[in-house]
């Protein structure tokens, strides 16, 4: 009997052991069987699979990556000769082996050999919808690395680098957002020529991917017909080198999030700035003080302009002693100027107006703070010691702050308090002779905003720290094809708040012609057509120094129009802040990608300066340097039902009306898409349902930037529509006003246009 127990048991423990044994095989055998539908290697290749949606593919010869869907089309072709390269920048090489190491954190390790005495560390986590590189060398110094595929035409983006080195003498006139033939081995802010709103993004819509090297130091960037190329001039890892892929929505949404991610936040902007503003350098130039600014800025008002927000960027300091002369004397107002300062900003925010002024990060060396600045090591060092730097504006030497000292920054913040306004123009120029990274302001701006302070954005790498994103300083006697090229540029790159600089860009009031010429006027009146149509908006000179009835008409007209849209483009400015899509001005290769006929034609040749604002309005101005004798355009209309703003006049899609006429009278604005738009009309927001589609639904946000409306249509009787406000169940009065359907919204209630 004991020796039946004892079988019994062995026999037991056996096939327990045997079961513990196959369920551990199962469990390693299943993990193969996930490894092996993850990753299929072969000799001469290896093929990642991410999420049935997006395929890694790498020849080892070369590491020649590129990335293709699972039913085989191709999104990123490899390069021929080789996907990776590194060395020194003057003189890179490309890549020779590939060895696949396996799967470690999340992500797979390759490593790439470029000859024997150079090997580089490839990490890739992939997603359904981004790729998401990481490099590193063993050495010990820093060197250039880059990733590279095939090249794809068109594409779109890279901030306002692009235009502003076309800006020089060999390129003057040369304007166009694609970015097609562009190549830069030093690709930085400190680097060629002005750019101060930077971003090496760069999108290919058609094409369904973008790719992005997220470093705010010196860049490689290049984009031509036979190679993109992202990478790092001198480092020893690149942390997040992106790919994304999808549609641009996607596409726009992956970016938000490796931005935020990755430390360059959008920040959600505040709903004044995007009213009608007012500027003191175009008004009045160096001649400002309490009375000059009143007296500006009260007859603007008495006119009928809606201001909301101004803005005195310079001058307002003690003229007694140049260490004053600058935005660092803090607190500090001239008393012969300015003798009662609190006074002055109060008298502006009693009209309702939010008060700005200038500032910089710039501190002359005998200024009132810089000896305080010096002693706690607040400035940029140099072998131990502030270095002293000379840029356009003080002209005087200065210290500047170090940005990436977070004691510096919130010593800073807490000066900038003293001024009691409520926002400032940050405006830091001229420090082009020396290498800075591309986010030497972005702590600064990021602390102010998380303070409350309304920003106009100047400089910025990725980061969206305000509420604008200005334009580079745009004025008349520039070629006028760059404003457009340049706002649209910016959309495109991540900064679509844009400002096309003050109405009129006389450069302080000046009349350049020596008189108010026709020239003027038609510059005038144009520029104040399309600036009405971007997010930001200012006034200058006042349109009477101009004595022209018709300048004055158009003006206030543009001014009114903004205003009416002003919660309409807070909206998208929302949107664009939740979920990275460029809303406030989509241009149209990003809105409509598929359509071949939207490309190609935003350049000074074609001059189809167009975009869509949210999902209701397509803006068309007459645009560019020709603008003082042009009278009409070829404006292309892509699928769907077009409205004309003024006439009503309805148009089908996919159309091109050749030349037609946009004399400086008309609004130029088609509505589409949805044709859902809310408008600010007599102090009351209106919704204006146009009957161009049967469904569509649009969400709206208030000037709190968090509650919101939904406004639906389903298949309305456009003569006799009910609507039904979905929250209170209660059927609302409506009339008929502007071609539109027209009635008052709370906001926080939904509605059902039927």
């Amino acid at each position: 009997m004991q020796e039946f127990r004892t079988h019994g048991l062995a026999l037991f423990l056996r096939a327990t052991l045997r079961m513990f044994f196959a369920f551990a095989w199962l469990l390693f055998f299943s993990q193969c069987i996930d490894k092996e539908t993850d990753v299929t290697e072969s000799d001469g290749e290896v093929v990642i699979h991410a999420e049935r949606s997006l395929e890694f593919v790498v020849v080892k010869d070369g590491f020649r990556f590129g990335f293709r869907k699972p039913d085989g089309t191709v999104l990123v072709q490899a390069h021929t000769e080789s996907g990776l390269l590194a060395g020194s920048p003057e003189d890179l090489r490309g890549a020779q082996t590939t060895r696949y190491l396996g799967k470690s954190d999340g992500g797979y390790l390759f490593e790439v050999g470029l000859g024997v005495d150079l090997k580089i560390l490839v990490k890739l986590s992939l997603t359904r919808d981004a790729a998401w590189f990481e490099l590193a060398h063993e050495g010990s110094e820093p060197i250039a690395m880059a990733l590279r595929t095939a090249g794809v035409s068109p594409g779109y983006g890279l901030g306002d680098v692009l235009t502003n080195l076309q800006r020089v003498p060999a390129n003057q006139g040369r304007f166009d957002t694609e970015i097609t033939g562009f190549e830069s081995y030093d690709f930085n802010s400190s680097s060629g020529d002005v750019s101060r709103m930077v971003s090496n993004f760069a999108i290919y819509p058609a094409n369904e991917f973008a790719v992005i090297n997220i470093d705010p130091g010196s860049k490689i960037v290049v984009s031509t017909e036979e190679a993109i190329v992202q990478g790092s001039r001198y480092t020893q890892k690149i942390d997040a080198l992106y790919f994304f892929f999808g549609s641009p929505s996607q596409i726009y949404k992956s970016f938000l999030d490796a931005r935020n991610r990755h430390g360059f936040p959008v920040m959600k902007p505040s709903y004044e700035f995007y009213g009608v503003g007012w500027e003191a350098w175009g008004a009045l130039a160096w001649k400002t003080s309490q009375e000059t600014v009143k007296e500006d800025i009260d007859r603007y008002l008495a006119l009928g302009y809606p201001l909301r927000w101004m803005v005195v960027g310079s001058g307002f300091w003690p003229q007694t002693a140049d260490k004053y002369k600058s935005t660092t004397s803090f607190g500090m107002w001239d008393k012969e100027k300015y003798p009662n300062p609190e006074e002055f900003k109060n008298y502006f925010r009693e009209k309702g107006l939010k008060f700005l002024i200038g500032l910089r990060i710039a501190f002359l060396l005998d200024g009132p703070f810089t000896a305080e600045g010096v002693a706690n090591g607040y400035f940029i060092q140099e072998d131990g010691a502030p270095k002293v730097y000379r840029i356009d504006f003080p002209e005087n030497p200065v210290h500047l702050l170090d940005a990436h000292n977070e004691k510096a920054v919130e010593w800073y913040v807490n000066l900038c308090d003293t001024w009691g306004v409520d926002g400032f123009k940050e405006d830091l120029y001229g420090y082009y002779y020396y290498q800075f990274p591309d986010d030497k302001i972005d702590p600064v701006n990021v602390a102010l905003k998380e303070k409350g302070y309304m920003i106009m954005v100047r400089n910025a790498y990725l980061t969206s720290p305000g509420e604008l994103h200005r334009i580079d300083d745009f004025n008349y006697d520039m070629n006028q094809d760059r404003g457009p090229v340049n706002s649209l540029t910016l959309a495109y790159s991540g900064f679509p708040l844009t400002y096309m600089d003050i109405i009129g860009g006389l450069f302080g009031g000046r009349d350049f012609d020596g008189q108010v010429s026709d020239r003027i006027k038609t510059y005038l009146m144009r520029n104040a057509r399309i600036a009405a149509l971007h997010p930001g908006m200012s006034m200058g000179k006042g349109p009477w120094h101009y004595r022209d009835s018709l300048v004055s008409r158009v003006l206030l007209e543009s001014a009114l129009l903004h205003a009416r849209l002003h919660p309409y483009l807070y909206s998208n400015a929302i949107k664009f802040y939740q979920d990275g899509y460029p809303h406030t001005m989509t241009p149209l290769p990003i809105a409509f990608p598929d359509d071949p006929s939207v490309h190609h034609r935003e350049n000074h040749r074609i001059r189809g300066y167009q975009w869509m604002i949210g999902d209701a309005l397509m803006a068309y101005p007459l645009y560019g340097e020709d603008y003082e004798t042009a009278l009409t355009r070829d404006v292309y209309l892509p699928e769907g039902t077009w409205m004309d703003y003024d006439t009503g006049d309805t148009y089908t899609g996919p159309l091109m009306l050749k030349d037609f006429e946009i004399p400086v009278e008309k609004t130029p604005l088609f509505v589409g898409g949805t044709g859902i738009l809310v408008e600010e009309i007599a102090g009351v927001l209106k919704g204006r349902v146009y009957p161009i589609t049967e469904r569509a639904e649009s969400v709206f946000f208030g000037r709190d930037g968090e509650t919101k409306s939904v406004i639906s249509i389903d298949s309305p009787t456009w003569e006799n529509p009910e609507i039904v406000d979905l929250t209170t169940g209660q059927e609302v009065p409506w009339e008929k006003s502007r071609f539109a359907i027209e009635f008052i919204v709370e906001i926080g209630h939904d509605y059902l246009v039927r």
